[in-house]
């Protein structure tokens, strides 16, 4: 007996001992679940109040931008006020004429038993016709279009519109009809200010105009001096596609055809400056008496050729060479297998002076290779006596 009822007290020891451990799991688990759901509640909390920021954020950005963008747009306003203010007033006073042409318009076919609507309906149809045209011819300018018919359109629907202004004026202020020309004028006041504003600031400057008059006047001197070769330009214009010569290459091609010679020039030219050069060189006294004055006239002459291009520079007439191309002479050689010495040299500098001359009455310039033909020495005997001869010349000029 006793054993049995041990039994029983180790058996409600034990439920009890595992009801309480189950209590504490259970206690464990809810503490666990509530700490979960205090964490979860935690970031929910958190990543509502990041949320809440971020939008917060991006509203201050949005409406910063929309500041930033309306004082840009100020900004630009106020520019173009600044930088465009004709236009200002004349979309100020566009408004101003076209409103009370409109008024005055329906007012004349109300007072002529109109119905209003109708009366509004007619007067749109003349100012708005007027400005329909208007625009169209713009966008066909901007296109590159003959625009010449729509502005003869508007022209001629704002007059009608300014007519019936006038006779409403006249017979609505017949105490004052100076009023009859102010409501016509209203009509054609706006077209005219636009009119000036799209095609008056396009108009060509004085510089412009200057030189297209004198261009004009120097294509009539070709066609007047030059006749057949203007006429051969324009064969050789048409022969070719369109655009592919212009005047003035075809011109220029074309005096070189007729003449052979570039624009400006011809044989004819050529053939009288180079006679003119021999003629001035034949004039020299050509020996060991040339007068200084003669020389010295020939030199100024020189400077004042007016074919220097096609002939010789003015330090090279009368047989003198260029200044770049002349080495200054030698002061002194030494006797050798290279050329004289210079005590021959000087001895044959009188002979030089003379075959210069000869060279310049036959129209040549004072050369190495002619020196050394004339006086039969060598070429390097003749470039020293070349130097000589044009530092002689010189001396005599100066």
């Amino acid at each position: 007996m006793s054993s049995y009822r041990e039994d029983r007290r180790a058996d409600r020891a034990a439920e009890r001992a595992q009801d309480r451990e189950d209590r504490r799991l259970e206690l464990d688990a809810q503490r666990e679940r509530e700490t979960a759901q205090a964490e979860e509640k935690r970031k929910d909390a958190e990543a509502k109040r990041r949320q809440e920021q971020a939008d917060k954020k991006a509203r201050a950005a949005e409406k910063q931008a929309k500041k930033a963008a309306t004082a840009a747009k100020r900004v630009k306003l106020i520019r173009w006020l600044k930088a465009n203010p004709a236009t200002l007033f004349v979309a100020f006073v566009m408004v101003a004429s076209i409103v009370p042409a409109i008024l005055s318009q329906i007012g004349a076919l109300t007072g002529a038993s109109v119905a209003a609507p109708m009366a509004g309906l007619l007067a749109a149809m003349l100012e708005g016709g007027a400005w329909a045209i208007t625009f169209m011819g713009k966008q066909a300018e901007d296109a590159g279009r003959e625009p010449r018919k729509y502005r003869i359109g508007t022209w001629a629907v704002a007059t009608v519109a300014a007519a019936v202004n006038f006779w409403h004026g006249l017979e609505a202020y017949g105490e004052h009809p100076w009023v009859a020309f102010v409501l016509g004028a209203s009509s054609l006041f706006a077209i005219y200010i636009w009119d000036l504003k799209t095609h008056g600031s396009h108009g060509k400057t004085k510089e412009q105009k200057k030189a297209e008059k004198e261009r004009r006047a120097h294509v009539a001197a070709r066609r007047k001096h030059h006749p057949q070769i203007v006429e051969q330009a324009v064969k050789l214009q048409a022969a070719l596609p369109y655009g592919v010569l212009d005047d003035e290459a075809a011109f220029a091609a074309a005096w070189r055809i007729h003449t052979g010679a570039e624009p400006g020039l011809s044989a004819q030219l050529y053939a009288t400056a180079t006679e003119a050069v021999l003629h001035l060189g034949a004039a020299f006294e050509l020996g060991d008496d040339v007068r200084e004055e003669l020389l010295e006239t020939g030199f100024k002459a020189a400077r004042l050729n007016p074919f220097a291009e096609l002939t010789q520079t003015p330090t090279s007439q009368a047989g003198l060479g260029e200044n770049a191309s002349s080495a200054p002479a030698p002061t002194g050689r030494a006797d050798g297998p290279e050329g004289k010495s210079e005590e021959e040299l000087e001895a044959l500098l009188p002979d030089a002076l003379a075959a210069a001359a000869e060279l310049v009455a036959e129209g040549r310039q004072i050369s190495a290779h002619g020196l050394a033909k004339k006086l039969q020495i060598r070429r390097v005997d003749a470039a020293v006596l070349r130097n000589r001869v044009i530092e002689q010349r010189r001396l005599h000029v100066a």
